[in-house]
Protein backbone atom coordinates (compact mmCIF):
# COMPACT_ATOMS: atom_id res chain seq x y z
CA UNK A 1 0.00 0.00 0.00
CA UNK A 2 1.78 3.52 -1.16
CA UNK A 3 0.57 6.87 0.03
CA UNK A 4 1.30 10.21 -1.15
CA UNK A 5 2.41 12.46 1.39
CA UNK A 6 2.02 15.78 0.33
CA UNK A 7 4.20 17.57 2.87
CA UNK A 8 7.88 16.28 1.65
CA UNK A 9 6.40 14.92 -1.61
CA UNK A 10 7.76 11.17 -0.45
CA UNK A 11 6.21 7.53 -1.18
CA UNK A 12 5.75 5.99 1.63
CA UNK A 13 5.01 2.38 1.12
CA UNK A 14 3.57 0.67 4.65
CA UNK A 15 3.83 -2.42 5.80
CA UNK A 16 1.35 -5.02 6.21
CA UNK A 17 0.66 -6.57 9.16
CA UNK A 18 0.90 -10.27 8.04
CA UNK A 19 4.52 -9.97 7.29
CA UNK A 20 5.46 -12.92 9.42
CA UNK A 21 3.10 -14.92 7.39
CA UNK A 22 3.80 -14.54 3.60
CA UNK A 23 1.38 -13.21 1.14
CA UNK A 24 0.58 -14.24 -2.15
CA UNK A 25 -0.49 -11.35 -4.34
CA UNK A 26 -2.41 -11.08 -7.65
CA UNK A 27 -0.31 -9.93 -11.09
CA UNK A 28 -2.81 -6.76 -10.71
CA UNK A 29 -1.28 -5.68 -7.56
CA UNK A 30 2.40 -6.42 -8.76
CA UNK A 31 2.98 -3.21 -9.53
CA UNK A 32 5.64 -1.00 -10.65
CA UNK A 33 5.44 2.96 -9.66
CA UNK A 34 7.59 5.53 -11.39
CA UNK A 35 7.43 8.83 -8.82
CA UNK A 36 8.89 11.97 -11.08
CA UNK A 37 8.51 14.86 -8.66
CA UNK A 38 8.66 18.30 -10.82
CA UNK A 39 10.38 19.41 -7.12
CA UNK A 40 13.21 16.70 -6.96
CA UNK A 41 16.17 15.89 -8.97
CA UNK A 42 15.43 12.32 -8.20
CA UNK A 43 12.96 10.11 -9.57
CA UNK A 44 11.41 6.72 -7.26
CA UNK A 45 10.61 3.57 -8.71
CA UNK A 46 8.82 0.70 -6.54
CA UNK A 47 8.40 -2.39 -8.43
CA UNK A 48 7.78 -6.63 -8.26
CA UNK A 49 8.97 -6.95 -11.52
CA UNK A 50 11.68 -8.96 -11.24
CA UNK A 51 13.11 -7.68 -15.05
CA UNK A 52 12.75 -4.22 -13.76
CA UNK A 53 15.11 -4.79 -10.69
CA UNK A 54 17.40 -6.99 -12.91
CA UNK A 55 17.45 -4.01 -15.13
CA UNK A 56 17.65 -1.01 -12.21
CA UNK A 57 20.54 -3.23 -10.41
CA UNK A 58 22.74 -5.21 -12.55
CA UNK A 59 22.55 -2.20 -15.60
CA UNK A 60 21.87 0.94 -13.96
CA UNK A 61 24.19 -0.09 -10.98
CA UNK A 62 21.46 1.29 -8.23
CA UNK A 63 21.20 -0.34 -5.03
CA UNK A 64 17.84 -0.74 -3.28
CA UNK A 65 16.50 1.66 -0.74
CA UNK A 66 13.70 0.12 0.31
CA UNK A 67 12.78 -3.62 0.39
CA UNK A 68 9.11 -4.58 1.40
CA UNK A 69 9.64 -8.19 2.05
CA UNK A 70 6.96 -9.42 -0.52
CA UNK A 71 9.33 -8.70 -3.26
CA UNK A 72 8.98 -5.15 -4.10
CA UNK A 73 11.98 -3.14 -4.17
CA UNK A 74 12.17 0.73 -4.20
CA UNK A 75 15.40 2.97 -5.94
CA UNK A 76 16.08 6.53 -6.53
CA UNK A 77 17.71 7.47 -9.51
CA UNK A 78 18.42 10.85 -11.17
CA UNK A 79 15.87 12.41 -13.32
CA UNK A 80 18.48 12.08 -16.42
CA UNK A 81 18.29 8.22 -16.19
CA UNK A 82 14.85 8.14 -17.47
CA UNK A 83 14.16 8.93 -21.09
CA UNK A 84 10.69 10.61 -21.84
CA UNK A 85 8.75 8.45 -24.19
CA UNK A 86 8.71 10.06 -28.22
CA UNK A 87 6.06 9.85 -30.37
CA UNK A 88 7.05 7.05 -33.48
CA UNK A 89 8.56 8.49 -36.37
CA UNK A 90 6.26 8.77 -39.34
CA UNK A 91 8.30 7.45 -42.85
CA UNK A 92 6.89 7.62 -45.76
CA UNK A 93 6.50 4.91 -48.32
CA UNK A 94 9.37 6.39 -50.88
CA UNK A 95 11.67 6.63 -48.02
CA UNK A 96 10.85 3.10 -46.76
CA UNK A 97 11.89 1.62 -50.38
CA UNK A 98 15.48 3.50 -50.11
CA UNK A 99 16.24 2.03 -46.64
CA UNK A 100 14.88 -1.11 -47.45
CA UNK A 101 17.21 -1.02 -50.47
CA UNK A 102 20.09 0.37 -48.47
CA UNK A 103 20.01 -2.40 -45.65
CA UNK A 104 19.94 -5.34 -48.67
CA UNK A 105 23.27 -3.55 -50.33
CA UNK A 106 24.92 -3.46 -46.43
CA UNK A 107 24.02 -7.25 -46.41
CA UNK A 108 25.10 -8.22 -50.33
CA UNK A 109 28.46 -6.34 -48.74
CA UNK A 110 28.93 -8.26 -45.48
CA UNK A 111 27.89 -11.62 -46.78
CA UNK A 112 30.17 -11.03 -50.01
CA UNK A 113 33.08 -10.04 -47.66
CA UNK A 114 33.02 -12.93 -45.75
CA UNK A 115 32.89 -15.26 -48.73
CA UNK A 116 36.24 -14.04 -50.02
Amino acid sequence: MSTNNSKNNKTVVAETPNKGRGRNLTAYELETVINFNKGSPDAEIFTYEKTWQKHLEQKLGLKPTMDNGYGGKGYKLPKGLIHMPRAKMKVSEKRLISLNKALMVARQKRLGAVET
